[in-house]
């Protein structure tokens, strides 16, 4: 099985779905937060 040079180490590669991951996490719990806020004011 041939390696291919242009692939990153897995540190990295996990780094980078990590990162993305907790993006897109955040992102959901800001909009839900908001929407909360907008819908249910008290």
């Amino acid at each position: 099985m041939p390696t291919d040079p242009s692939r990153r180490p897995l540190g990295q590669r996990l780094l980078w779905f990590v990162a993305l991951w907790l993006g897109g996490v955040g992102t959901v719990a800001l909009i839900s937060f908001v929407l909360r806020i907008w819908i249910a004011p008290k």
